[in-house]
């Protein structure tokens, strides 16, 4: 059920328990309705039930992040329980499996790397001002924030930029006597 009408669905039933019990229908079994289990209390029950579950649970919940990570880290090794890429969920269909590839075929060239990341890494101090002004318009800071910028280099200015546009700021600030670095 989607957020909206289930909200719609709760508005509806506190409407019904607010209002005179003449007007409520007579087939309307609300005390029901509250005691049906759910489905995130099932676990719970489970749980309950088993102590030696109980323990683990316990004593997992006052383990610290990094504990938790340690701990999720072994019972992958453990269990062999492999990374699962994160992201790509599409509705779409499942792709095929690839063929096995066989060791005489040579290893597919390296894509070009299209996408990079700009690093301020030294200015002059005679352009310094002219890199102000530059670092202000191109990230949209204010005059103070691209000061502090500028003078806390080596520093990350942007990130996944194009080639052809990372090439562009690259000569702007090599023109003015900065040093860019294309990562």
């Amino acid at each position: 059920m989607s957020a909206p009408a289930s909200r719609a669905l709760r508005r509806c039933v506190c409407n019904v328990r607010a209002s005179p019990s003449y007007l409520r229908p007579a087939t309307a079994s609300l005390a029901h309705q509250r005691t049906t289990p759910r489905r995130w209390a099932s676990a719970e029950a489970v749980a309950a039930t088993n102590p030696k579950i109980t323990t683990i649970v316990d004593q997992i919940s006052q383990l610290t992040l990094l504990e938790t990570a340690d701990l999720v880290s072994l019972l992958k090794t453990r269990l062999n329980i492999p990374d699962m890429p994160m992201g790509n969920f599409s509705a779409g269909p499942a792709a095929a499996a690839p063929a096995p590839v066989e060791e005489e075929e040579a290893a597919p060239a390296a894509a070009e790397k299209t996408l990079f990341n700009l690093k301020l890494e030294k200015f002059d101090a005679g352009a310094k001002p002219k890199v102000i002004k530059e670092i202000k318009a191109m990230l949209g800071l204010s005059l103070v924030d691209s000061k502090k910028f500028v003078e806390s280099a080596p520093k990350t200015m942007k990130e996944a930029v194009p080639k052809e546009e990372a090439e562009k700021i690259v000569a702007t600030l090599k023109a003015l006597g900065a040093t860019v670095v294309m990562e």
